[in-house]
């Protein structure tokens, strides 16, 4: 009777760690800028992509809260420090916390209501590299895109180095940043909306800007598409 039971706890080990790899999902993420990239993933870490290079990673079923991003202009020393323009992530090449705006995000949770994935390009963060966040597998076709050039039509208000900074960033009011949970769309927000109307462009921008897949979808995300 103890071997049974052992071997059936085992065996059922095995099924939980087997059912939640094959619903694991694989990001690959490709660097089709004219410059260097450095690649950021939470969770993930981070890479150095040069033009054309890809990055893959695996995250595991049940994620959520997850960001990928691309980091520019950064300098790293052989020990994976230093320090980035646009995206910073506490001065290391391997992240473990987000970046610092301005830093265009592709957001995801994976497995979640109905097990479902939901995905996003946000840029309550602002703006720094376009990007293309899109489903490869399941079935799953709709993909998301910012591709505007909104650094070199940035209002001077928000500009940055590197980048364009959304309104939160700037002004920290809860006009922008939606603290108290009521605002609504500013003609800051709506600069970002009219230029990419797949990506959020403030806090409660979340109709028109959340897309689903089944969970088990694997996903690309292309900076520079």
């Amino acid at each position: 009777m103890k071997t049974f039971n052992s071997f059936s706890i085992s065996t059922l080990l095995i099924i939980a760690f087997l059912s939640a790899s094959a619903h694991a999902a694989t990001f690959d993420i490709r660097n089709n800028c004219p410059y260097t990239v450095w690649a950021a993933a939470v969770p993930g870490g981070g890479r150095r992509l040069d033009r054309g290079q890809t990055w893959t990673i695996n995250v595991a079923a049940g994620t959520a809260g997850a960001r990928i991003w691309a980091r520019t202009n950064c300098n790293f020393d052989g020990n994976g420090r230093g320090s980035c323009q646009t995206g910073d992530c506490g001065g290391v090449l391997q992240c473990t916390a987000y970046g610092r705006p301005p830093n265009t995000l592709a957001e995801y949770a994976l497995n979640q209501f109905n097990n479902l994935d939901f995905f996003d390009i946000s840029l309550v963060d602002g703006f720094n590299v376009p990007m293309d966040f899109s489903p490869t597998s399941n079935g799953c076709t709709r993909g998301i895109r910012c591709t505007a050039d909104i650094n070199g039509q940035c209002p001077s208000v928000l500009k940055a180095p590197g980048g364009c900074n959304n309104p939160c960033t700037v002004f920290k009011t809860d006009q922008y940043c939606c603290n108290s949970g009521s605002c609504s769309a500013t003609d800051y927000s709506r600069f970002f909306k009219t230029r990419c109307p797949d990506a959020y462009s403030y806090p409660k921008d979340d109709q028109t800007s959340t897309f689903t897949c089944r969970g088990g979808t694997n996903y690309r995300v292309v900076f520079c598409p």
